[in-house]
């Protein structure tokens, strides 16, 4: 029985992109079909040690890449993660670079996002019960000081800070969108971190975001224009280095401390709890039962 439980355990999870498929180095896999109350997650989880560190992965397109980016269920993603105890969360994805500084091969570590999708759920609260969390700083400072080092060591150019502007897709910007958004300041841009930085504040996990540049987007006018064959040719040059950064991080990454995003959701209910439906706080249970009062043994 211990030993079942903990092969359905983690610490940290790993929502791998374009690309990223699997995790080198990963034993005692066990691979596991999650059942949320928000629906199923984008592929079934990889659960293993990596170093000694338990870790789940999962693939946000599925693994034969099925899923385009508004369509993939983001809320049962995170869900399923927290329901397996993950506390940390690094998201790796393939942008856009939007400055000339960051070059395709490069790796960004953004710790800012802007939110241009427009129909993706972005939050676990609605249907009776009302969250209000902080968002201010979206990324784990902490995480993505650890994903630094880490990829500093494996000889990485790392870009430490910036700007992720989240687009909808799945097409690529048109130029006037691009030369605007590079007005903005904006680093790099993508199509999936977003609502999945949000969902994860919700469940107070830690979430940094390991972005991989693969082109200069078409703002830039010597370059030749953005297709998929060029971005799959850097992405899987990108993605061996993604792996070398991830399993030199995951030890680093296990021995951080409770910090202010593992108690996003403190104070972040406005509802009443007692005004909360019983069958959407049972939905929740896994998000707010730290937080609100239990209700066992009353009406």
């Amino acid at each position: 029985m211990k030993k079942d439980t903990k092969a359905r355990r983690a610490d940290i999870g790993i929502i791998g992109g374009s690309g990223l498929y699997d995790i080198d180095g990963l034993s005692e896999v066990n691979e596991i079909a999650v059942r949320t109350p928000f629906g199923a997650p984008s592929d079934a989880i990889l659960l293993g040690e990596l170093d000694g560190v338990r870790i789940a992965f999962l693939s946000r397109h599925d693994r034969e890449h099925k899923l385009s980016p508004s369509e993939i269920n983001y809320r049962a993603n995170i869900y399923a993660l927290k329901s397996l105890g993950v506390r940390r969360c690094i998201s790796v994805s393939a942008v856009g670079s939007m400055k000339e500084a960051i070059k395709p091969g490069d790796v960004v570590l953004p710790d800012q996002f802007i939110d241009l999708t427009k129909r993706r759920a972005s939050t676990f609260f609605e249907g009776g019960a009302v969250a209000h969390v902080a968002f201010g700083e979206p990324v784990c400072a902490s995480l993505a000081s650890q994903l630094l080092a880490a990829g500093r060591s494996v000889g990485a150019t790392v870009h430490e800070g910036g700007t992720y502007i989240c687009i909808e897709g799945p097409q690529f910007s048109t130029k006037a969108e691009s030369r605007l958004y590079r007005q903005w300041g904006v680093s790099v841009i993508g199509m999936t971190n977003l609502p999945e930085a949000k969902l994860a504040r919700e469940a107070e996990l830690c979430y940094a975001t390991i972005a991989l540049a693969t082109d200069y987007d078409c703002w830039h006018e010597t370059e030749e224009a953005v297709t998929v064959e060029a971005i799959l040719t850097t992405l899987r040059q990108n993605v061996v280095l993604a792996k070398r950064l991830l399993r030199a991080s995951v030890k680093a990454v296990a021995s951080v401390g409770n910090c202010p995003c593992q108690r996003a959701l403190q104070n972040a209910i406005v509802t009443a709890p007692a005004l909360i439906p019983a069958g959407l706080r049972r939905k929740l249970a896994i998000l707010t039962d730290r937080v609100l009062p239990s209700t066992k043994g009353k009406r």
